[in-house]
């Protein structure tokens, strides 16, 4: 279980450096698309409150159901295109540091505990699942940026 905080933390730096190294963060990625500064934006605050969210109630909490989350209207409601794009890299960084950090100190049987989806009826995730989930929602936008730079 503790290469997963690794993998995250590995991700995540990752992420961070590719978005670093586009020239224009405002520049769409591809026709009608979001840009890096948005992409940015909407992959933090799913690191803080998607995957976040549900990797610390399935371990506070006994079998949490979670609903659906729908990316396109959080962005519509809450996305800031004048936020500084440094600052908002390093609240996706200090954001996975902590949870690298908490995952640190779970037993291991904190890995096992379990939750649920609304949306997939009688399907289980497990904490680990959500970290596996948000590893791959980090790597899903980092190949975005790779193919487009």
């Amino acid at each position: 279980m503790k290469k997963y905080p690794e993998k995250m933390l590995a991700a995540a730096k990752t992420f961070r450096a590719a978005c670093l190294a586009v020239a224009d963060d405002k520049a769409p990625l591809e026709a009608c698309g979001w840009n890096v500064h948005q992409l940015a934006s909407h992959t933090r605050d799913v690191e803080i409150y998607v995957y976040g969210a549900r990797m610390r109630r399935t371990v506070e909490e006994e079998n949490p159901e979670f609903q659906d989350f729908d990316a396109e209207a959080w962005m519509a409601e809450h996305y800031d295109p004048n936020e500084p794009f440094g600052e908002l890299l390093d609240k996706f960084m200090t954001s996975v540091q902590e949870a690298v950090d908490w995952l640190h100190t779970l037993p291991t049987e904190a890995w096992a505990r379990k939750s649920r989806h609304a949306l997939a009826s009688g399907s289980v995730f497990t904490l680990q699942d959500w970290v596996k989930r948000d590893i791959a929602h980090i790597e899903e936008h980092l190949k975005t940026i790779e193919e487009k730079r």
